[in-house]
């Protein structure tokens, strides 16, 4: 508590994607476009499987659930990056700061663990297709939701803590476009190299070990795709190729941005550009144009809509 009465800072000023107020202008509306598109394509996701009873399978229980945090996790920093890119000054509240730097762990980490939880859900199916639907009901599928949210939770309140504990008496300039915890425990007025080292055994070591577990789920999947029809193999592989084409894009950069204890690159704001405002806009993409399901799905409940 001494820690926190020593906080002196009210506000966080950021510096943005670039110095050039010309160049942030002209960035402004191809990322609203995108983050327009994210919205729309989640939610027409969700939707879709909602009122589509066809789609009311663990698969696509938790596909809905990845689009929902898509919509989350972009609406954390995108809306205020494009904010920033019209005002020459950017600045954040601390409490605002903190807050958005809670909801951005909080929603990534559950996208990891949903990540790590499609994976198995995809082994199950492939590999003990018998033992599917009593391994993977609905209520187990609940179960594991609930679970994920929660991990995530006390994820992001460690991050946090590990923050807020810290003095902050100036500077006050953040060298990003959001508050996350390696840009601002830089500017606390002590040495922060333990807190970094926590800080990166939490963070990098779930998003690690998640990405190493998902590995190794679609390798076993690949080695038993032997066994199958040639028609098995098809759709398995354009199942497993979709969700694996989104844990690469996801934890690429999360292994880049977190695994590194008070180290920055010149290089880290496209990365970050990257996972918080490209990656959910590609999970719609990857999951509509290459799963025949939910086109289907769309154009039927587009029809119904039609005809009623």
């Amino acid at each position: 508590m001494g820690a926190l009465n020593q906080t002196r800072v009210t506000e966080f000023v950021f510096l943005g994607l670039t110095d050039s107020w010309v160049l942030e202008i002209l960035f402004f509306i191809p990322f609203t476009v995108t983050y327009v598109l994210t919205l729309l394509g989640n939610i027409i996701i969700v939707v879709t499987i909602v009122f589509s009873p066809r789609l009311h399978t663990p698969m696509y229980f938790f596909l809905s659930n990845l689009s929902f945090i898509d919509i989350c996790h972009s609406s954390v920093t995108v809306p205020k990056m494009l904010e920033g890119l019209l005002l020459e000054r950017k600045t954040i509240s601390f409490d605002n700061c903190i807050t958005q730097l809670f909801f951005l762990h909080l929603f990534a980490c559950a996208e990891i663990f949903l990540l790590t939880i499609m994976a198995y859900d995809r082994y199950v199916a492939i590999c003990i297709p018998l033992h599917y639907p009593t391994v993977m009901n609905m209520k187990v599928c609940v179960q594991l939701v609930f679970a994920l949210w929660v991990g995530g939770t006390i994820h992001s309140l460690v991050q946090t803590f590990l923050t807020i504990r810290l003095p902050y008496c100036g500077p006050n300039t953040i060298d990003s476009y959001f508050c996350d915890v390696p840009p601002v425990i830089k500017l606390a007025c002590t040495d922060t190299y333990l807190t970094g080292i926590l800080i990166v055994s939490n963070s990098g070591t779930i998003s690690l070990a998640c990405f190493l577990a998902l590995v190794t789920s679609y390798t076993v999947i690949l080695f038993s795709l032997r066994k199958q029809s040639a028609e098995g193999r098809r759709k398995a592989l354009s199942t497993c190729s979709s969700h694996f084409m989104v844990v690469a894009l996801f934890f690429g950069p999360c292994i880049f941005i977190y695994t590194r204890p008070d180290t920055s690159f010149s290089i880290d704001k496209v990365v970050s550009v990257f996972y918080t405002v490209v990656t959910p806009l590609l999970n719609p993409l990857i999951y509509t144009l290459r799963n025949e399901e939910v086109k289907n799905a769309m154009k039927h409940l587009r029809q119904r809509r039609i005809c009623s």
